[in-house]
């Protein structure tokens, strides 16, 4: 049911190499290498392994019936939809902190309320997008990897 677009799933497990996202600037606002995710700031989400980007639109999610949340574009170019705003605390989102991602075209916040699917990805959880803020919205990295900026833009040090 649904758009046809690729499911996006949440599971308990924190070190699921199917559970990367690389956090990206809007496509028409560069985002520069190490510098600090700011509380409030537009960013897009690219799945890691398929190169896809966190999306939702006006579909309805197909257990909870909430907002469908997809996986949609191809090597990190998507549409309008793929924008999200990080809500946090502070000024800047630190390494420990819970937050939250509203969708910048529809306003509702990512979310996960624990309905499971059945085969063939039993046992994995709906990520949907939820019009009110609440307990079921909040995410926290888990994993990851911190890359401090060039003191030369045009030099790129690779892991």
């Amino acid at each position: 049911t649904g758009s046809g677009q690729q499911s996006v799933t949440g599971v308990e497990a924190s070190d699921d190499a199917n559970s990367y996202w690389r956090i990206r600037g809007r496509s028409d606002g560069g985002c520069q290498r190490g510098t600090p995710v700011r509380c409030g700031q537009a960013i897009r989400l690219t799945h890691v392994n398929t190169g896809k980007n966190l999306h939702t639109h006006h579909f309805p999610s197909p257990l909870s019936n909430n907002q469908e949340v997809s996986a949609f574009g191809d090597d990190g170019e998507g549409d309008e939809l793929d924008i999200w705003t990080v809500q946090c605390s502070g000024t800047h989102w630190e390494r420990e902190d819970a937050v939250r991602f509203r969708h910048v075209g529809t306003e509702v916040f990512l979310s996960i309320t624990g309905e499971q699917y059945g085969h063939p990805i039993r046992g994995q959880r709906e990520v949907h997008g939820m019009a009110a803020a609440n307990h079921h919205n909040y995410w926290k990295a888990m994993e990851g990897v911190f890359i401090k900026p060039s003191a030369d833009p045009a030099r790129h040090d690779e892991l």
